[in-house]
């Protein structure tokens, strides 16, 4: 397919992450973009401010009647249920459809791609090279899968004349979607076992792994590969946080509440850079980021001026309120390994500190497959208030719920709770740190929180 002989694109599920930041990238090329979605979110609001139409009742008759031409293209998420009736209508009558992951393959299939994946730290690290790439004046275009604070969008876009084009995208291991890519640089950041309705066995996301590092073009062909926890391959380039590798960082300290390091190329040693986002996890997903960078001959002193620019992600360690008597947190840790590096971050920047985790579990299936790795993440928290699962594109699982996994854990404050009365229970709390943890709609918890306390705290 063309898409330059596409003139409208028509979104089911616009709100997601993934498709926001495609919608927004047409919308930017002068396409008629229009779309739909369950409920207004922020991020929905803002693309109407961008001026995307948007709507929200699953209706035939509200469809434009330019969506069965042959000038629309229909992108849609496999997160769309199978009952859907516009997706059920659509999906029978329009003339092209394709797979969120299929338009990212068409945009950058003829364009220099770099694809980061991962089951931990894509987005973060995506994030930072996207950032690294347009500060230095890089003609670069960057889907995210977050929100950047510098940008204020999951879209980074930075057409200058000069230089070619590069595109930036997430390589999502989601329903096999990355395996439509073929990038000239890719990086796997990690491999850890998760989508357990997609890879019931973690041989399965291996396999799956493997054949997206073999889907690596020229000019470039080569994959980042994390050597504390990937595969061989015979066109990788290794880094790690631990080994002496090709690219290494260590030395990592904290001066005036700040964190630095210095990072190792094959050549030279990069002393004292800033770890914009804190943590052992992140110092590895900003070694990645820097790997590539020196990869593509990218000045070390532009790097440096990057890093101290990078204000960070949104729901990645975000600090919404601080004071001489409460903080509080807000993160997308939705994994036991990522919610375990989160606690552990949390305790090192603010020793003795008492912590009150607010977590939402993300799906059904993943909580049944993590039930006792949840657990024992969730124990290294001081006191535990346990939202409902929030199911995404899930039916219920018999005796899979919040209950069943709050029985596993073993602390003596812990409790189930709704979001409309996580603030009644939280003033009845003595803690010194508030952390708001998953991937639901447990953001919408932010502003509440936040303004809780500056009234109450100043």
């Amino acid at each position: 397919m063309n898409l330059n002989q596409i003139d409208s694109f028509y979104f089911i599920g616009i709100g997601g992450i993934g498709m926001s930041s495609l919608a927004r990238y047409f919308n930017l090329m002068g396409k008629t973009v229009y779309g739909h979605d369950q409920k207004k979110t922020f991020l929905t609001k803002e693309l109407e401010k961008e001026g995307i139409s948007i709507n929200y009742n699953d209706s035939i008759e509200i469809l434009p009647k330019w969506v069965l031409s042959k000038q629309c293209l229909i992108v849609y998420t496999p997160a769309i249920p199978s009952h859907h009736k516009q997706w059920i209508y659509l999906k029978k009558y329009g003339k092209n459809i394709k797979k969120r992951s299929q338009v990212l393959a068409l945009i950058t299939e003829n364009e220099i791609c770099i694809a980061i994946g991962g089951t931990h730290g894509k987005t973060t690290t995506c994030t930072l090279l996207g950032h690294i790439l347009y500060s230095v004046g890089m003609n670069v275009t960057a889907f995210l899968g977050g929100i950047s604070e510098n940008y204020q969008s999951n879209l980074i876009l930075n057409n200058v004349l000069n230089g070619k084009k590069i595109f930036l995208v997430e390589a999502d291991e989601f329903d096999h979607s990355f395996l439509y890519l073929s990038p000239n640089i890719a990086c796997i950041t990690s491999f850890d076992q998760d989508h357990v309705d997609i890879y019931p066995k973690k041989e399965a996301l291996k396999k799956a792994y493997i054949a997206f590092s073999k889907r690596i073009k020229k000019p470039y062909k080569k994959i980042f590969l994390c050597e504390e926890e990937s595969f061989l391959s015979n066109n990788a380039i290794y880094y790690s946080v631990i080994k002496k590798e090709n690219y290494y960082s260590h030395h990592l300290y904290v001066k005036k509440n700040k964190w630095y390091f210095d990072f190792h190329t094959p050549t030279e040693i990069w002393e004292s850079l800033p770890l914009p986002i804190p943590g052992i996890h992140n110092l590895k997903n900003l070694t990645a980021a820097l790997s590539i960078s020196d990869y593509l001959k990218i000045p070390k002193e532009e790097i440096r001026k990057a890093l101290f620019l990078f204000k960070g992600i949104k729901r990645r360690y975000s600090i919404h309120y601080q004071s001489s008597k409460k903080i509080y947190i807000d993160d997308y840790a939705h994994h036991p390994t990522e919610i375990n590096a989160l606690i552990d971050t949390v305790r090192k920047c603010f020793p003795n500190k008492k912590i009150l985790g607010i977590f939402q579990p993300h799906l059904f299936s993943r909580t049944k497959f993590f039930e006792e790795s949840f657990a024992k993440s969730l124990e290294h928290l001081d006191i535990l208030i346990l939202l409902d699962i929030y199911p995404a594109r899930e039916f219920p699982i018999n005796g899979i719920n919040s209950n069943s996994l709050l029985k596993k854990i073993k602390m003596s404050s812990k409790e189930v709770s709704t979001i409309p009365k996580v603030l009644e229970k939280i003033e009845k709390k003595h803690f010194d740190i508030i952390l708001t943890i998953g991937a639901g709609d447990i953001d919408s918890l932010i502003i509440p929180i936040k303004e809780w306390l500056y009234k109450r705290y100043g």
